[in-house]
């Protein structure tokens, strides 16, 4: 017979909620505002929960794992860690790999990786076109039929710049329930493009990459998926007119969600300044405007989740002249410490409202049903504990990424993940993988 563990918390706010005791047992939330009985459980676990805020488990849309492939910069195993550490419970893992996990066979070897490592749900992304290159549909349908149930399919790192191929592409995730995750990027527009174009690119003789760029793309797409009655996800949405156009297309009725990261809630262009290349990310790091822009956005709902793009790279390809170097950053670890100190310190979210787009909302729109549950009796125990009365000083040596390009290095952030739950396995306890 199994023995079983209860995690008996005391004292927890349930996002913005009064203390209470809460329970997890045997996968599921056991009891809220009650404790564990005597002899109903094998072990009983207490945690002090004074002072935690305790949320549905975070799950991120926009992960890129590097498994298979480019295992020197990321594993699933080393990825999916450094999510349990930043309280999330599910990752969408990106298809830019190498081989493209563009057939079923390749998002069904991530998938597995994913089970076997068990720090956190990872559910692949199909890519859309044939090894990202733009030019034919990916074997979607296998994907979506392959045990891995992909219903997200994105070229990320590349655009589906082919108005005609993104069409086909938008009415064939329609027969089971898909959403295609676009990259919006004009490719002509941003052709040897650097940072963002404006007065400090030209003063810093870096090539401009325009807003125009992303905000056309999003333009066509919409209206795409308008025409055809499709769903559309807007990734990495970076600049103060995208977010109009998101906002515009929702007043019409559009299918579409969007995502804003946390590297483009808090850090602006006048960091290239530094000529270093950890600020180097695509979209890039745009103006204080749009920063405002977009947490403006995000709190009123245009925007509807927050996403990593967690992107890991080697040292050596970072660690070169800015022109030559990789875009990505890491954003597992510290997502949910930006989005306080971005969203809920300045008064913009409360925690309910980062449940709903940090877990509920992603949760959804991968369709998700295991996650971005409610804290309540009986459903499934993917809970983390966060403290936001702590801070912390980043240390990318601490990081549980193979690499080590965050950049909030030497930085310090609000709040600590104390505990992360995975269907009532502890995956993280006191700040340190279980």
């Amino acid at each position: 017979m199994t023995s079983t563990t209860a995690y008996w918390i005391r004292g927890v706010r349930i996002l913005d909620g009064e203390p209470t005791d809460l329970v997890i047992a045997n996968g599921s939330v056991w009891g809220v505002g009650v404790r564990p009985e005597e002899g109903v459980h094998d072990e009983v676990v207490e945690i002090d929960g004074t002072g935690l805020v305790a949320l549905p488990g975070l799950v991120d849309l926009h992960t890129h794992l590097r498994e298979p492939g480019r295992e020197d910069a990321e594993t699933v195993d080393s990825g999916t860690q450094a999510a349990a550490l930043g309280g999330f419970t599910a990752v969408h893992a990106m298809a830019n790999t190498e081989p493209v996990a563009d057939t079923a066979g390749v998002v069904e070897q991530v998938w597995r990786l994913g089970r076997e490592a068990g720090h956190c749900d990872v559910y692949p992304i199909g890519a859309v076109t044939v090894g990202l290159e733009g030019e034919r549909l990916a074997e979607l349908g296998a994907m979506a039929d392959s045990a891995a149930r992909v219903r997200i399919f994105s070229d990320d790192g590349k655009c589906v710049s082919d108005a005609v191929l993104m069409r086909r592409a938008l009415e064939y995730v329609k027969a089971f329930d898909g959403v295609i995750a676009q990259h919006a990027q004009e490719p002509r527009l941003t052709e040897g493009a650097q940072m963002n174009e404006g007065e400090l690119s030209g003063r810093l003789g870096l090539a401009g990459w325009p807003a125009v760029a992303e905000e056309a793309i999003i333009a066509r797409d919409v209206l795409l998926a308008e025409h055809v009655g499709s769903r559309l996800h807007v990734c990495h949405v970076s600049t103060a007119g995208s977010v109009d156009i998101v906002r515009w297309a929702k007043s019409k009725g559009v299918d579409v969600t969007a995502e804003a990261c946390p590297h483009h809630l808090l850090l602006t262009d006048q960091l290239a300044t530094t000529y270093d290349p950890i600020y180097k990310v695509n979209p890039p790091l745009r103006s204080q405007t749009d920063v405002e822009a977009l947490r403006a956005g995000l709190a009123d709902g245009t925007i509807d989740i927050v996403a990593t793009d967690h992107a890991p790279h080697p040292h050596e390809d970072k660690d070169c002249e800015w022109a030559a170097a990789a875009f990505g950053m890491l954003g597992l670890e510290t997502a949910l410490s930006i989005v306080q100190q971005t969203m809920v310190d300045a008064g913009l979210l409360d925690w309910a409202g980062v449940a709903e787009r940090m877990s509920y909302a992603p949760a959804r729109i991968g369709r998700v049903a295991e996650h971005g549950r409610p804290i309540e009796l009986g459903e499934p125990a993917n809970v983390v504990l966060y403290d936001p009365a702590a801070t912390r000083t980043v240390d990318p040596s601490e990081s549980a990424s193979l690499s080590r390009n965050t950049p909030y290095r030497g930085m310090e952030l609000p709040g600590r993940v104390v505990a992360t739950f995975l269907r009532g396995k502890a995956t993280v306890l006191d700040g340190k993988l279980a």
